[in-house]
């Protein structure tokens, strides 16, 4: 294996350094420009192993290019279970920082609850490591432009964990649409049902286990006591932490659905529903309902968790409908329904006598013809698409490029699921001015797009540059 070269020690960053307002800009990755070599193995710090962290540490563990070097949780059960995975010698701590100053870690791997996202990767960042984090990309709007100008201040790779984008079976598909088959697109759907009733039931606040270290699972988010249903998992469900399925399935399949068409923001976005159901101490809806106004076509979020039933090819399944026909697609795969070149209710006036409706007229040529092919593609493979994924961020770190999944995308789509919340919160629709990364005429809505952190991380913003 060849030797990696010593890191510049002026980058070596202390916990006490980042802590200091200020300080993070004179200890930047600027002056390492050192691209990893093509013999060299990519050393990987896994930050939070939890159920999508399992995942990403038993992916990066089998690369033969990867050295796993450092495992961090705040809850020493979980970071007991991914020092097993990698199964050799490998850093075990609770703090993320003490990953970020090892000279031997390359790339960390951030797949934290969501409140984490932004700040993890912003410092790791500033301290000279490549990212991959999952999605949702941030928990608020501006973070993801924070993110977006520290990553390119210090030069780093962003890989985002929107998977679908690896996908063969979603290549295809969004490839068939840009070459205009499926006809213009006029609406999507986005559906998503699952059943949790009755809830996840309403324990009282308690002293937090000893094996967790809690003011540092909640670090930027507002002081709180510890509630099972807070942390460990259950965060999904609480605004502090994350924005329910619309931010968590939502960054998966509006991702679909601006990358296959190519729109980059919305230009308004209306939300209802709420926690009507289930009878728990939870927060995010339970029943929410979206309309976006696309710029050319219309975008409908259904996601509910009280009912039975589930639509789509999987998670993140989306439907489009153009003007040649429909398609579905999902990680199973896709399917294209085609539309007949002839209008059926005009064969169906024909029989009858009456007049046709509109539209291509019947004829016996006609009858069997279609406006685009009919496609049945059963190929999709979900478990090889996070490997492609993690493949394709090694790759990025050695050659530089931007990644298939990069991050400007990512706050692109996340902020149209932001944009959902806040009109949810609010009631009311929310106009939003891309350009200028602005709601249009709503302060209170408006002050939604940031939020406080909690002391003392909220020196490292400024300590970042971002604020």
């Amino acid at each position: 294996m060849k030797q990696r070269p010593e890191k510049d020690g002026n980058e070596k960053i202390n916990r006490r350094t980042f802590v200091k307002a200020g300080a993070a800009t004179a200890l930047t990755a600027a002056s390492w420009s050192r691209v990893v070599g093509a013999n060299e193995r990519i050393g990987i710090g896994m930050i939070g192993i939890g159920l999508m962290g399992r995942i990403h540490t038993r992916n990066f563990a089998k690369q033969p290019d990867v050295s796993m070097v450092g495992i961090c949780d705040v809850y020493d059960p979980r970071a007991d279970v991914g020092a097993e995975i990698v199964g050799s010698k490998v850093i075990k701590c609770r703090d993320f920082r003490k990953l970020l100053d090892n000279k031997d870690i390359d790339a960390v791997v951030v797949a934290t609850p969501d409140h984490w996202h932004a700040l993890i990767t912003m410092m790791a960042c500033a301290a000279g490591k490549d990212v991959y984090v999952e999605k949702p990309l941030s928990l608020f709007v501006r973070e993801g432009r924070w993110m977006i100008d520290v990553a390119k201040r210090h030069k780093r790779v962003i890989q985002v964990g929107v998977q679908n984008r690896s996908g063969p079976n979603f290549q295809r598909a969004r490839q068939f649409i840009q070459d205009g088959k499926l006809g213009q697109i006029v609406a999507v759907q986005d559906t998503y049902c699952r059943n949790l009733m009755p809830g996840f039931g309403n324990p009282p606040d308690q002293e937090p286990p000893k094996e967790l270290d809690w003011d540092m699972w909640l670090g930027p988010a507002p002081q709180r006591a510890w509630n099972p249903n807070r942390g460990i998992y259950h965060f999904r469900w609480i605004w502090d932490y994350a924005g329910g399925q619309m931010t968590n399935l939502g960054q998966h399949s509006l991702d679909i659905v601006q990358w296959f068409t190519g729109v980059k923001a919305p230009k308004s976005v209306y939300s209802t529903g709420g926690r009507n159901y289930l009878k728990d101490n939870m927060e995010t809806p339970d029943s929410q309902d979206v309309l976006i106004d696309y710029p050319g076509f219309t975008g409908i979020c259904v996601y509910r968790e009280a009912t039975a039933g589930r639509e789509g090819l999987g998670m993140g399944g989306v439907m489009f409908y153009g003007t040649r026909g429909m398609m579905s697609v999902g990680r199973s795969g896709y399917r294209v329904m085609p539309d007949r070149k002839s209008n059926p209710f005009n064969q169906m006036a024909n029989i009858l006598g009456g007049h046709p409706v509109g539209g291509p007229q019947v004829t016996p040529e006609s009858k069997d013809l279609y406006w685009t092919e009919k496609v049945e593609d059963n190929t999709g493979d979900g478990a090889k698409d996070y490997v492609t994924h993690t493949r394709n961020f090694l790759e990025c770190i050695r050659s530089r490029r931007q990644p298939i999944a990069d991050i400007e995308s990512a706050q692109e789509v996340v902020t149209t699921c932001h944009l959902a919340n806040i009109s949810l919160r609010v009631g009311r629709k929310i106009t939003w001015d891309a350009a200028k990364e602005q709601i249009v005429g709503d302060p209170e809505a408006s002050e939604m797009l940031t939020r406080p952190y909690r002391k003392p991380w909220d020196a490292q913003l400024r300590a970042l540059g971002v604020v």
